[in-house]
């Protein structure tokens, strides 16, 4: 058999990304968020040079409004979510030992009903139960200040990002220009229709689930704070920001909150105000934001976009969080090609007539 030479080296090109975003996850990280940065940017610095302005002036631009936008936001949000965090882990020890001693009068009452032996049994494993949860914690929190990629990757986004952003947006046309001349002539027709599928497929949907994100997490945040739940804002702004997966932004938000409310609220209005504030939000995307800005835009179940975020992150860390969509959105362009070519082919019609013509 006939060995195509076009198809293993776009196999060969594909095994040696894959590996190298692997080898380089823990670095990778800014240079990653600056090209979604520089892509999602790039339509506005198109605009502003239809206006009239150079690439160069039009990159200034839109990076100092942007950034101007982010220390603003940043400056009236960031301290409140700091003081509420730096409350919620000082409450978390009191909080456990509630959930302790109201597990242990739950089984003090069953005291009389289970055999002494599985009485002690269950409290050790309680009380195991929460010193290990504890520690956990604790560890985790030390090795996210200490650990060394994790430093590296924050220092990265803080002060990397940014410049990245800044050079790949000033020339991402012409990086563009040089990619398609790269292109093998005979295929680049079909490889531009691709992408462009990809792009307006890619863009439509970043657009549409950033509103809905940002949405959400004010509709949480406000809501939260409202009812009086403590680190409410912190809450509302991490259940809204995660619900680009669907339905596990929403979830979160809502175990974290009921449990807390649970914790601090001796009202079960307070604590159904709470829930309800969750169910009111899952409605509005469900039937307003997510059809009406979203849509099916990316193509892919909401079952595979869960897997394949999912996915991602389990293969290159936050790196593969990122890149999740990107590469499901490609992988479904080119999985509905190759069925188009399929269809088209004697490997579906066979050699003899089609059946369906009379």
């Amino acid at each position: 058999m006939m060995i195509r030479w076009p198809l293993v080296f776009w196999l060969l090109f594909l095994a040696i990304t894959i590996l190298s975003i692997w080898l380089l996850s823990s670095i990778v990280l800014p240079f990653v968020a600056g090209m979604a940065i520089a892509y999602f940017l790039d339509p506005v610095c198109d605009r502003l040079e239809r206006l009239g302005l150079s690439r160069m002036l039009s990159t200034w631009v839109v990076t100092i409004l942007c950034s101007a936008a982010l220390m603003v936001v940043l400056a009236i949000v960031l301290p409140a979510a700091v003081s509420q965090t730096v409350d919620l882990v000082e409450r978390l020890p009191s909080m456990f030992e509630r959930v302790r001693g109201a597990a242990e009068g739950i089984l003090r009452r069953m005291d009389s009903q289970v055999a002494d032996n599985l009485l002690n049994q269950a409290r050790s494993a309680l009380s195991g139960a929460f010193a290990n949860m504890a520690s956990l914690l604790t560890n985790a929190a030390l090795g996210l200040l200490s650990g060394g990629a994790a430093v590296i990757n924050i220092l990265g986004l803080a002060f990397l990002t940014p410049v990245i952003s800044f050079f790949l947006l000033r020339d991402w046309d012409r990086m563009i220009g040089r990619i398609d001349a790269w292109l093998p002539r005979p295929h680049a027709p079909t490889i531009r229709r691709l992408a462009a599928e990809v792009d307006e497929i890619l863009a439509g949907w970043v657009r549409g689930v950033l509103i809905v994100c940002i949405s959400l997490s004010i509709f949480y945040a406000v809501g939260l704070t409202l009812v009086g739940l403590p680190s409410g804002l912190v809450i509302g702004l991490l259940a809204g920001m995660l619900s680009f997966i669907p339905y596990l932004g929403a979830a979160i938000g809502f175990l974290l909150s009921v449990g807390l409310a649970v914790l601090q609220f001796d009202s079960w209005l307070a604590i159904s105000a709470v829930a309800a504030i969750f169910f009111v939000g899952q409605a509005i995307e469900g039937n307003i934001l997510t059809p009406k800005l979203v849509g099916d835009r990316i193509g892919l179940h909401p079952v595979i976009v869960i897997f394949a975020v999912l996915a991602g992150g389990a293969l290159f860390g936050f790196v593969g969080v990122l890149l999740a969509l990107p590469v499901a959105a490609a992988v479904g362009v080119l999985i509905r090609f190759a069925l188009e070519r399929y269809l088209q082919s004697r490997l579906y019609h066979g050699d003899g007539p089609d059946p369906s013509v009379p």
